[in-house]
C-alpha cells in the first residue's frame, strides 16, 4: 500500500506516501462526495431560482417580505460581528498573555455554543426573556420587547456566533508569545499603542479570518433565530426564515431565490476565506523564517 521513496541528495529524509492508485481512488471519493453533497444542491438552488426567468427572480427580491428580510439580516450581522469582535479580542488577549483563575473555564465557556443546539440557546432566550420567562413580568412592566423582536434575535445570533474570532485568535496569539509586546512597553509605548503597532498587524489575518466566519454565520442562522423571532412578516424574519416560509406556501421560485442569494454571499464568503488562508499561510511562513 505505501511506497517508500530514497533519501533525495542534500540529506532530506525519506518520505512515504500512498501508492498511485490509492491517491487517485482517495481523490476520486472526494470529488464525488462535493459533487452530491455541494456542488448538485448549489446547482439546484440556482437552476430553481432562474427557472422562470431573471424577471421573476428580481421580482421576488423585490419583494417588500423578501426586503425586510434582507434589511433584517444585513441589520442583525452589522450588530452581532462587532459585539463579538470586542468579546474576541478582550478574550483571546486575557487568554493569551496572562495567566489567572478560572483560565480553562473560561475556554470551555468560548466553546459552549459549539457543543449547544442553536435551537436550545434560543429556547434558554424565550426561558428568560419571554412573557412567561424569569424576566418577563419586569420587561412587560417596562414595555421592552425582546423575544419576537428585533433584540431576541440579536442575542441569538451573538450567541452562536461569539465563539469565532476568539478561537480564531486565541491560538494565533499564543503562537506568536508576549516578547514583541513586552519589547514595545520597555521602549515606552503605551498598551493601546503597543496593540495598535504590534499586536494587530500580527493577528490581522486571522482576525478578519474570524470576522468573515462569524458574519457568514450571524447572516445564515436558522435554529437559534427561528426560535427567539416569532415568524413575523416583514418584521422578525430573516432570510432563511423567509425562505422556509416562501417554501411551505409552495412559492418555490421566490423561495430560491433568496436562497440564491444567501448561496452567492456563502460563495463569495468562500472565496475571501480563502484568499485570507493563503494569505494567512503566507504570513505565518514569513514569520516562522524570520525567527530562524
Amino acid at each position: 500500500m505505501f511506497e517508500t521513496w530514497a533519501p533525495r541528495a542534500g540529506g532530506r529524509k525519506s518520505v512515504r506516501t500512498e501508492a498511485p492508485a490509492t491517491r487517485l481512488a482517495l481523490i476520486l471519493v472526494a470529488v464525488i462526495f462535493l459533487a452530491l453533497f455541494l456542488l448538485a444542491p448549489l446547482g439546484v438552488v440556482f437552476t430553481q431560482a432562474l427557472q422562470k426567468g431573471f424577471g421573476a427572480f428580481a421580482k421576488a427580491l423585490a419583494d417588500d417580505d423578501a426586503v425586510a428580510a434582507i434589511k433584517l439580516t444585513l441589520l442583525v450581522a452589522a450588530i452581532a460581528v462587532p459585539v463579538n469582535l470586542l468579546f474576541g479580542l478582550a478574550a483571546s488577549w486575557s487568554i493569551a498573555k496572562f495567566s489567572f483563575p478560572g483560565k480553562s473555564l473560561l475556554i470551555t465557556l468560548i466553546d459552549l455554543p459549539f457543543s449547544v443546539s442553536p435551537v436550545v440557546s434560543g429556547l434558554v432566550y424565550v426561558l428568560v426573556f419571554g412573557a412567561q420567562g424569569v424576566f418577563g413580568d419586569w420587561l412587560a412592566a417596562h414595555d421592552i420587547e425582546i423575544i419576537f423582536a428585533v433584540p431576541g434575535i440579536v442575542l441569538a445570533t451573538i450567541f452562536v456566533t461569539f465563539p469565532f474570532i476568539a478561537r480564531e485568535l486565541i491560538p494565533l496569539m499564543q503562537e506568536q508569545g508576549t516578547v514583541e509586546e513586552e519589547a514595545a512597553l520597555t521602549l515606552g509605548a503605551s498598551g493601546f499603542h503597543t496593540f495598535v503597532a504590534v499586536t494587530l498587524p500580527n493577528i490581522k489575518w486571522g482576525l478578519l479570518y474570524g470576522l468573515l466566519l462569524c458574519n457568514a454565520r450571524a447572516m445564515g442562522e436558522f435554529g437559534a433565530v427561528s426560535v427567539v423571532s416569532g415568524h413575523i412578516r416583514g418584521l422578525t424574519n430573516t432570510i432563511p426564515l423567509q425562505v422556509e416560509i416562501l417554501y411551505n406556501e409552495y412559492n418555490s421560485v421566490a423561495a430560491f431565490a433568496l436562497a440564491a442569494l444567501l448561496a452567492s454571499l456563502a460563495l463569495v464568503t468562500l472565496g475571501l476565506k480563502t484568499f485570507l488562508e493563503w494569505r494567512h499561510g503566507d504570513a505565518l511562513k514569513g514569520r516562522a523564517g524570520g525567527r530562524q
